[in-house]
């Protein structure tokens, strides 16, 4: 299979002409796994209590054993902040962001983004990631919060409740995207074996970073990939690809 440079990567969407583009952002947009990363930050921060922190402490490593879905865990990792005020919970994402995750975004894709939003496209984020980071990490890059679709539970008069809303993770990817009328997206870039399902349905495919999950996947598709400079640059100096 083929793994387009830069220049072709950004040649190839271009020419594709595409009116909608759908990114995944943890490892697509930026490197990293915001979703983890914010729970262990907002629970050193003191966000959460000692019971929530051991809570999901425990979930989360029933998650790594194969025990708890990928589906119930990004859906507990926001349930856990319930109680608390939502405006206090978008300080503590904008200051996460911007300490870890902004440094973190890919320049090609960045970039990209740029252009795309120049020309008029309209750009989307589906993520598994909870929408407080999510949002607050693709605002920057064009893609305001009404296009963000990601893991958030309801929240009334301003308090966080348990109520799932939504968890866009492998099926429930493209399940997200129809409920906003996309069934079929011009465009779309994820990373992981949990964007599969809304990387078929795109007229046009792209593997960003790709895992050894999704590149296999992409294979059998027929589809290239492109993997960023910094991360093709880390993978030199452990020895990878």
């Amino acid at each position: 299979m083929h793994k387009w440079t830069a220049g072709e990567f950004e040649r190839l969407v271009l020419q594709s002409k595409p009116r909608v583009a759908v990114f995944d952002c943890d490892g697509t947009i930026w490197s990293g796994d915001s979703g983890y990363g914010f729970m262990e930050w907002s629970i050193e921060q003191g966000l959460v209590s000692r019971e929530t922190s051991d809570w999901v402490d425990t979930r989360y490593r029933a998650y790594l054993a194969g025990q708890v879905t990928e589906l119930e865990i990004c859906g507990e990792m926001v349930q856990m902040y319930a109680g608390l005020q939502e405006a206090e919970l978008r300080s503590a994402a904008a200051r996460y962001v911007a300490e870890i995750v902004r440094p973190r975004i890919f320049p090609e894709i960045a970039s990209l983004l740029a252009i795309l939003k120049n020309k008029g496209v309209e750009l989307w984020a589906v993520s598994s990631t909870n929408k407080w980071v999510v949002s607050e990490g693709v605002r920057d890059l064009g893609i305001p919060d009404l296009r963000v679709l990601a893991a958030e539970v309801a929240v009334t008069n301003g308090v966080i409740g348990t109520d799932i809303v939504d968890v866009p993770t492998d099926e429930g990817k493209s399940s997200s995207l129809r409920r906003v009328g996309i069934s079929r997206p011009d465009a779309v870039f994820g990373n992981s074996i949990h964007d599969l399902a809304m990387l078929e349905i795109a007229t046009n495919a792209y593997p960003v970073n790709p895992s050894p999950a999704l590149l296999e996947a992409a294979v059998k598709n027929g589809w290239g990939y492109f993997r960023p400079a910094s991360v093709e640059g880390l993978e030199a100096a452990v020895g990878g690809e």
